[in-house]
């Protein structure tokens, strides 16, 4: 039995639970004002040029439009209550497909007619005038109601989170946002059980050495050979493969894990993780950073003085030197988008696919029951497609990362 530095492997899996998953954003302030304050102020100032006769003839107009207002007004509260609005009728494919795709404050777990079910997440947020707050994100009532002066955006740029009020509740900006979102929540879910599983495999290791493979470490151990023995081995060499292996190892697992769990429609899985930018983000960050901190004295020679190019693609231009600093970035910002957009165009194709139904229901239930079988055909189909593509991209962070790092500590041949 080959021996195996799994023991150390684990420990790399502990950096990623101080992952937090900010929001990109930056502050913005909003328009000052609102429509009702200057709709408020233009009929004060028409109430002003409004002779005593015509506002005796007006009387009886004002006070049926003043009940019919009241009317109107109960029935937007009603249908904003039920999650409806009189401009956006009917299914929105589009609106339903990104709710499931983009991160939330909260962990919507289903609908049961009018009353959501969802798990409350941490909101902590830091305001420059007023400190830190904490609080649970069932205060915002499914976005529905501002709690301390803060709400979730509902359009503009900041649509989707947490802007700061001012005394007359307008938008003033955005507080510095360190809230568990559900993207971090999936992070900590997958991390929890990468844990719970190479821990005991790599205390078996220890206790078994020179044994077979018995339980859980059989079933783990032909694919943490494939990583170092076909991937780590191969791409970093055979002097230096050792001391990467247990980075591999876990950038593997944790990108593979939250693939399959981000398939899977049941909580404690379902969590767009790696379709989440900031997740893949982080993760091409630390093999930038490993990279550069290893790269020998030949690496940065290669970079900025090639042997091998002319001196005319290096002075009085350094053409080739610009072209090779450059892609230091770009290698890393590459890692990031193919992780990324993979993932998520997988989960919209998917729902895309699904919605089908509910979209030609809604022109007729026959043909919302003869789409259904095609639909829910395909939507198998690329839900299997989906599970070969979260090895794929595993795999190919993996050993992009590992080919990264043998550029870094190779020597002159």
């Amino acid at each position: 039995m080959p021996h195996l530095s799994i023991n150390k492997s684990w420990s790399f899996i502990l950096l990623f639970c101080c992952l937090f998953v900010l929001p990109a954003k930056a502050n913005s302030s909003a328009k000052s004002g609102n429509f009702l304050s200057d709709k408020a102020e233009r009929q004060k100032t028409e109430g002003h040029n409004t002779t005593p006769a015509e506002s005796s003839n007006h009387n009886e107009t004002d006070a049926a439009s003043k009940t019919s207002g009241h009317n109107d007004a109960a029935s937007e509260s009603e249908a904003a209550v039920h999650g409806e609005s009189s401009d956006e009728e009917g299914l929105q494919p589009g609106k339903v497909i990104m709710d499931h795709v983009v991160d939330h404050y909260s962990w919507h777990i289903t609908t049961i007619g009018d009353t959501h079910v969802s798990i409350p997440l941490p909101v902590i947020l830091y305001s420059k005038e007023r400190g830190f707050f904490f609080f649970w994100s069932s205060k915002f009532h499914h976005g529905e109601h501002a709690y301390k002066r803060f709400k979730i955006a509902e359009e503009g740029t900041n649509k989707g989170n947490i802007v700061e009020l001012d005394e007359e509740g307008d938008i003033k900006g955005r507080p510095l946002d360190l809230s568990i979102t559900k993207t971090v929540a999936g992070v900590f879910v997958s991390i929890g059980l990468l844990l719970g599983i190479f821990i005991p495999v790599a205390r078996i290791y220890k206790s078994r050495t020179k044994k077979p493979p018995k339980g859980l470490q059989s079933m783990m151990e032909p694919l943490i050979l494939f990583v170092r023995d076909e991937i780590a081995r191969p791409s970093i060499g055979e002097k230096h493969h050792e001391r990467f292996t247990p980075f591999l190892l876990s950038v593997f697992f944790f990108i593979l894990f939250n693939n399959l769990l981000g398939l899977i429609p049941i909580f404690p899985a379902g969590a767009n993780t790696t379709g989440n930018i900031t997740v893949t983000m982080a993760l091409a960050l630390f093999t930038f950073f490993m990279t550069q901190i290893s790269g020998s004295k030949h690496y940065w020679k290669e970079i900025f003085n090639p042997p091998s190019v002319p001196w005319w693609l290096k002075l009085p231009l350094p053409l080739v030197p610009l072209i090779e600093f450059m892609g230091m970035f770009i290698r890393p910002f590459t890692l990031m988008i193919r992780l990324f957009a993979n993932i998520s165009a997988g989960h919209i194709v998917v729902l895309g696919f699904f919605m089908l139904i509910f979209i030609f229901g809604d022109m007729s239930p026959i043909a919302g029951y003869g789409v259904s079988v095609f639909s829910i055909l395909f939507t198998v189909f690329l839900t299997l497609l989906e599970i070969l593509v979260a090895f794929i991209q595993a795999y190919v962070f993996t050993i992009l990362s590992a080919l990264y790092f043998g550029m870094a500590v190779g020597e002159v041949e």
